[in-house]
């Protein structure tokens, strides 16, 4: 799968994610600091899904319905690095054709998925 990850996303998670071969363009790398509207705007222009741990996407996404390919928001702060990256693993490999264009919220007891309109 091809992700977007925002600075907040930890590196160790963008790590794994290409390790276990997803492509991942990581904004702390490429693009360090933008605003969160361009974020979103950069990944939805890639048409890739939007890996973020900043809460602020959610706004962006459901009050100014900003167009996008998907987010997922990691809510795993109690979790350490390594229980995190098996967790998003796992819910990709398991949630994987439903992630694009959704609106999708994963934590260490749950996913939900808001699919896109």
């Amino acid at each position: 799968m091809r992700f977007v990850a925002d600075e907040s996303v930890d590196g160790h998670v963008v790590r794994a994610l290409r390790e276990a071969g997803h492509v991942v363009v990581y904004i702390a790398d490429e693009l360090a600091s933008i605003k969160d509207q361009d974020v979103l705007e950069f990944a939805a222009g890639r048409n890739e899904v939007l890996l973020t741990e900043d809460k602020d996407f959610g706004d962006i996404v459901h009050k100014r319905r900003q167009r996008h390919a998907g987010v997922n928001l990691i809510r795993m702060n109690e979790l350490v690095p390594a229980d995190r990256v098996a967790r998003i693993l796992m819910v990709i490999s398991v949630h994987e054709v439903h992630l694009k264009n959704a609106f999708t919220v994963i934590s260490s007891k749950r996913v939900r998925i808001r699919p896109g309109r």
